[in-house]
């Protein structure tokens, strides 16, 4: 069980407090000064409940806390930046109210332990999107495209309800923290979930992988760029990455339900690595930064399925300051062209150094994290994660001119990933530790994404060659999958014009 810091509970109470004030007539002309306060508010609200939680001896809910810090550091710069923004256009006090309430609510999830709460807020947190992605009502983009996403927002509210009364039932509270502990003790002492839990979290990961933007209800998240940057950052770093977060709150009882499992490792894998091939062919920055929240998305899914939670936390960590970053600097991209058009570009590696860099890597990853488990035993890291690390640090090998350079890069890279491990199994103590099943699973999963890296490799080295020419149509038409669900929605609910 986790007791929430006090303090805590105020951040979307102060969010909310700014969006009541904004509906009164007095606050016409202060509409941004009530943002930006209850942006600063909240930011000061975080720091004291992480002081507080350092300077008490009591256990505090650490995952809460961070997750908390984020959302408070992710609201002040996006309310900073929407105001300079929208600067003369129409429509900032509604602009203000719909991104006050879906902070409010994204802050009542990740800092609540009322799964009524939790389920409420994260509905509602859509529902609070939904205005933002539709800003601009003349665009008809715009209104098919959050068409869509409110389709499958509303399939996923379903799935996520009936998972909450079923778990609630099961366990007799609805107390989140309760709900963990009774259910994953019953599974211990009777060796494994009953249905109905089983079927409760099958339905928990459904609702995750429709909120998340996995394939092939992925279309929404890409072809939503009519909206503004500002809403767009708090999309992508924010509100998709919700789905991880409450993945992590049900780690116990999701190490011991095999069907949940498979589902997030099957769906977030193919998603990873079919997003990945498909953002190779895109051209457009703001296009390929969706394709690339797509194919986080179900990396992340994939690593809570495959029990590797302390890296799905740095995942989910990492990728939220990213996408934040990426997108309300999307605007310096053609500065930046213009200035790395100056400097003689690097000749591209062959087929063979791409090749010869991931056995580096292998064998990099293996003594640097011998050197690790030397030190810190209690701390090592499993073999899948140690693959995906290889996997994903290969490229850097041979990203410099000097071998040796991209290799103590790729070193200090791992090095980073260990303490931020290290920190984050500080965050997630008690949790479950991959099982055989798990294993089994990430043996499909290091093959499926060495596949993916030796493809890559291939169609580097061959870039005009008949595998790439063909994959490439395929590719760019994102495989033809988004267009069978556009039919499908538009089927079940027509949207009507404006």
């Amino acid at each position: 069980m986790f007791p929430l810091a006090e303090p805590l509970w105020l951040l979307p109470l102060c969010y909310g407090a700014a969006l009541l004030a904004n509906l009164f007539p007095w606050a016409h002309a202060r509409h941004w000064a009530l943002a930006r306060l209850a942006g600063y508010g909240g930011a000061l609200l975080v720091v004291v409940a992480l002081l507080l939680a350092l300077l008490d001896g009591r256990e505090n809910d650490r995952l809460g806390l961070v997750m908390a810090a984020l959302v408070s550091l992710l609201g002040l710069v996006i309310l900073d930046y929407s105001e300079r923004y929208l600067r003369g256009e129409p429509g900032q006090r509604r602009f203000i109210l719909a991104l006050l309430g879906t902070l409010a609510s994204v802050a009542t999830v990740v800092s609540t332990g009322n799964l009524y709460l939790l389920v409420g807020a994260w509905i509602l947190s859509s529902l609070c999107l939904h205005p933002l992605l539709t800003f601009y009502r003349d665009r008809p983009a715009a209104v098919i495209v959050a068409h869509k996403k409110f389709i499958a927002s509303r399939l996923a509210d379903a799935c996520l309800i009936a998972a909450a009364a079923l778990l609630i039932q099961a366990a007799g509270s609805h107390h989140l923290p309760l709900i963990v502990e009774r259910l994953a003790s019953a599974a211990s002492a009777g060796g494994g979930l009953a249905w109905p839990v089983e079927l409760a979290l099958v339905l928990l990961v459904l609702a995750v992988i429709l909120k998340s933007a996995q394939l092939p209800v992925h279309g929404w998240l890409i072809q939503v760029m009519e909206a503004p940057t500002p809403v767009s950052a708090l999309l992508h770093a924010g509100l998709v990455n919700l789905g991880g977060f409450v993945l992590l709150r049900f780690a116990p009882l999701l190490s011991q339900a095999p069907v949940a499992q498979t589902l997030l490792v099957l769906v977030g894998g193919l998603t990873a690595v079919l997003a990945a091939l498909v953002m190779m062919t895109r051209v457009s920055i703001k296009v390929r930064l969706a394709w690339s929240t797509c194919a986080q998305m179900g990396f992340m899914l994939m690593e809570c399925g495959l029990g590797l939670y302390e890296l799905a936390l740095v995942h989910l960590l990492a990728h939220s300051l990213y996408k934040a970053h990426a997108f309300l600097t999307a605007g310096e991209v053609v500065g930046q062209v213009n200035r790395h058009a100056l400097y003689v570009p690097e000749r591209a590696p062959g087929l063979g150094q791409t090749l010869l860099a991931l056995p580096l890597a292998g064998l990099w990853v293996l003594a640097l994290h011998g050197l690790w488990t030397s030190f810190l035993p209690q701390h090592a890291l499993p073999a899948a994660a140690l693959a995906l690390l290889a996997v994903g640090l290969a490229p850097w090998c041979i990203r410099r001119a000097s071998w040796v350079h991209g290799v103590l890069v790729s070193g200090v890279l791992l090095v980073a990933y260990l303490l931020w491990h290290l920190a984050a199994a500080g965050l997630l103590a008690g949790t479950p530790r991959p099982g055989p099943y798990q294993e089994a699973l990430a043996a499909l999963v290091v093959m499926l994404f060495i596949g993916l890296y030796l493809l890559q490799a291939w169609i580097t080295g061959h870039p005009h060659g008949a595998l790439a020419r063909r994959l490439h149509q395929r590719a760019f038409a994102g495989f033809h999958l988004d267009e069978y669900f556009t039919r499908l929605t538009f089927r079940l609910w027509p949207v009507r014009a404006q």
